[in-house]
């Protein structure tokens, strides 16, 4: 262990600031903070992630605006037109209907707030505001910037191997012993500020391995047709997450945890987004990278992403690029 890790504060030692809520990270990287975890994401660490490339693969994360398709969660679908300018010189291009969570997507901290607890870092309704002057937009991820040390758990494969896949049609749950397994087999080890992926092998099977009667289904209401595999339970999976003290957990599925959440489990996006301030990236495209880490059993990279910088923004693709 660290000396860095031991300065943070495990899970039972959570909240650190008087009046905080119970399980919260408020007020650690500041009373005014809006990045969260994304803090551990320091030069040191991106000068080191930047060393974990050795042979130039380049495995962008991201997957085509328009899918799914058709979006799920109600969402829009996007339609893009094409315009000529200029007598027919010049091209430009506009995008209606564009939802920036409908595909791949960063969810920011506006994205969820705890029903009694509020926003991260005790942001209140009012302060939630469209554009310029509210607080906790995706802007302050965009002008940070997300780089650093990437790590994949191929939990999919992983269980595949042990005869045990996953249904993907199912709200299997992945737990915490299944993610330490998976590393243990995968030679990882995942350490303070990673950007912690996560393929279930979902997105595969939704683009490959369904039909367009099933999708449509799936779209049409999420809390009654849509299983999706992930991980929790809420609680244990939480404090788990925490005290790895990773800066952003993404996965291949459309809500990062099983889906969908029972009132008995409880939300992990609850703990994740307004307590711990601990970005969640969903429908990641993994399945190129997660192919050539088993190729080569090297489950480590170098990995940026630039989300959009929308003032106010709830969410944004997350533009992201592995590279080993």
């Amino acid at each position: 262990m660290t000396t860095e890790i031991r300065k943070l504060p495990g899970y039972p030692e959570l909240p650190v600031k008087a009046g905080a809520p119970e399980g919260s990270a408020w007020g650690l990287f500041g009373d005014d903070d809006q990045l969260g975890c994304l803090n551990l994401l320091t030069p040191e660490r991106v000068v080191a992630a930047a060393e974990l490339v050795r042979k130039g693969a380049v495995f962008p994360l991201n997957l085509r605006i328009d899918e799914p398709n058709p979006p799920l969660f109600g969402r829009g679908a996007p339609s893009v037109h094409l315009l000529e300018m200029g007598e027919g010189i010049a091209r430009d291009d506009y995008i209606d209907n564009f939802y920036p969570q409908a595909s791949s997507q960063w969810d920011g901290f506006r994205h969820i707030r705890h029903p009694r607890d509020g926003f991260y870092n005790g942001v209140t309704n009012e302060q939630v505001i469209e554009g310029e002057g509210g607080k906790l937009g995706i802007e302050h991820f965009a002008r940070k910037g997300i780089v650093g040390r990437g790590v994949l758990l191929d939990v999919g494969r992983y269980l595949e191997s042990k005869g045990a896949p996953i249904d993907c049609n199912s709200n299997t749950v992945v737990a915490p012993d299944t993610l330490d397994a998976c590393a243990t087999a995968q030679g990882v080890a995942i350490l303070t500020g990673d950007i912690l992926l996560i393929r279930t092998g979902w997105l595969d099977w939704y683009l490959n391995k369904t039909t367009p009667e099933q999708r449509k289904a799936m779209a049409g209401d999420a809390m009654t047709q849509l299983r999706t595999p992930g991980i929790g339970p809420p609680d244990e999976t939480a404090s788990y997450l925490w005290d790895l003290h990773v800066a952003a957990v993404a996965g291949d599925n459309p809500s990062l945890e099983a889906w969908p959440p029972s009132p008995e489990s409880g939300f992990l996006h609850f703990r994740m987004l307004p307590h711990f301030g601990m970005p969640i990236g969903e429908m990641w495209y993994l399945d190129d990278l997660a192919a050539d880490c088993a190729g080569d059993r090297v489950y480590e990279f170098f990995l940026t992403s630039a989300p959009l910088n929308v003032p106010g923004g709830v969410g944004s693709p997350p533009n992201a690029i592995a590279i080993k």
